[in-house]
């Protein structure tokens, strides 16, 4: 029996608007199919194929919410060929052996070609992989697969040389809009009947926090929809408090009531940070006497060590973690004694919050950009296929140059050149900033053979 069921879109017994609303706008033609252009343009690689009903093996490799299904449906519908699918996850040899049987009754009897739709094809093991084989190889099924998985690992060597692996690319921010704006004013398929209408600002959340995921888009703005469509039309609007709502994720608080465990923990952290060594030895004095879990004062210190001293003094971050690790090992009353060793040296140390600063720039920055891909010259390439498509060209090795430094790119592209880590002029910061600032010089020209670029009193220089 052949499955081509599973991409029929009217199933039976199911009214339309009881489908997901991902499901429902899936594009049925390259016309309604937004993005991945660098496939489906006029003369691009997949379109031309499907045109000209000149299908060859291939694999889909890209992340969820992508297209590939999508596109397998697509060829479904405008291949003239015998079509066949089912998912590595339900099937196995078994299942093979009768679509390859169907495929020969299909050229036998209709002379029609058989293209074979696989999803999720990393799932398939060696043994089941090994079963496409011969049949690929002499010509009798096409082979379409879809993976989130680096084909590279998950799909053995004999059958990706026999295909062609296609990228396809998260969606843009643009795309996704696209997408959603088309969901909202369709009224056969999408949200047009409901009158819905979505804010701006709305529209650019469920967009980021989407992260080039077309079905997370439309699965959120289908629960906003849900939760104004019972209000008059004029009401029925998506503001981005509905989508925070949507997407709101459970907090969890912390139990230990009382104002005073507030209280004295931000007295602590404060005359930690203020550089105050007597106030510090008080309240986590005041802490223990109170019957304060001590590995709690342990962690805040641990934290403070990063947080407020980073890179100025990296040994309060070894000072404060041997603290907890020596409380564990005696307990108290002894262990106490180390608590407050490590509380008076975070204090007298010297202060920067860069590491801090920097992170939540970097946190930022992810949030704004989303997933940004990997420059090419700085992925690994350990396979044939990853190395023919650019993985780890015109990468330079540092240590191949004068003091295992040169100028190179690792941002994505978008970022480049961004500043996240500004180090202080304070304790050992003080020579990561010079350090940093001998390595500014450099960028835009290639050192010079001998030259130490004024670096040679780095204490850390050896021989």
């Amino acid at each position: 029996m052949n499955n081509m069921d599973l991409f029929d879109y009217a199933e039976k017994g199911l009214d339309e608007t009881s489908r997901p609303l991902a499901e429902r706008m899936r594009p049925t033609s390259l016309e309604e199919f937004v993005g991945q252009g660098h496939l489906l343009e006029k003369g691009g690689l997949l379109r031309h194929a499907l045109e000209q009903d000149r299908l060859f093996s291939m694999i889909f490799w890209g992340p969820p919410g992508s297209g590939k299904t999508t596109l397998a449906r697509i060829i479904a519908r405008v291949s003239r060929s015998h079509f066949e699918t089912f998912s590595a996850v339900l099937s196995g040899v078994k299942e093979i052996r009768q679509v390859i049987e169907r495929a020969r009754t299909e050229r036998r009897y209709y002379r029609k070609k058989t293209v074979l739709f696989v999803d999720e094809l990393h799932r398939f093991n060696k043994a089941q992989q090994d079963a496409f084989l011969p049949h690929v190889e002499r010509g009798l099924i096409t082979l379409v697969g879809a993976t989130t998985e680096n084909p590279s690992f998950e799909v053995i060597a004999p059958l990706l040389s026999r295909a062609r692996v296609l990228v396809l690319k998260p969606f843009s921010e643009g795309e996704l809009t696209t997408i959603l704006q088309r969901a909202i004013a369709d009224k056969e398929r999408g949200l047009g009947a409901w009158s819905v209408q979505v804010d701006p600002d709305a529209m650019a959340w469920m967009v980021r926090a989407a992260d080039g995921d077309a079905r997370a888009a439309l699965n959120c703005l289908e629960a906003g929809a849900s939760l104004v469509r019972d209000k008059a039309p004029e009401d029925r609007r998506i503001t981005r408090a509905v989508v925070e709502k949507v997407l709101q994720r459970k907090m969890l608080r912390y139990d230990k009531a009382g104002d005073q465990h507030y209280d004295l923990i931000s007295a602590l952290h404060k005359s930690l940070r203020g550089s105050d060594p007597d106030a510090a030895m008080y309240w986590v004095g005041r802490m223990l006497a109170a019957g304060e879990d001590p590995l709690y004062i342990a962690r805040r210190m641990v934290r403070f060590a990063s947080e407020d001293i980073g890179n100025a003094d990296p040994q309060a971050l070894t000072v404060a973690v041997s603290a907890m690790q020596a409380f564990q090992f005696v307990g108290p009353p002894e262990g106490d004694l180390a608590l407050i060793q490590a509380a008076v040296y975070l204090a007298t140390a010297p202060k920067s919050n860069a590491l801090y600063t920097g992170y939540a720039k970097v946190q930022q920055a992810i949030r704004e950009t989303g997933t940004l891909a990997v420059p090419l010259h700085i992925r690994n390439a350990p396979t044939k296929l990853m190395k023919a498509m650019g993985y780890g060209k015109g990468y330079r090795y540092a240590h191949d140059f004068n003091n295992a430094y040169v100028p190179q790119q690792y941002l994505p592209e978008p970022l480049a050149n961004k500043r996240f880590y500004s180090p202080s002029d304070r304790g050992y910061e003080k020579i990561v900033r010079k350090r940093l600032a001998g390595w500014e010089k450099q960028k835009g020209s290639e050192a010079a053979p001998g030259d130490d670029n004024g670096l040679s009193e780095r204490p850390d220089r050896k021989g």
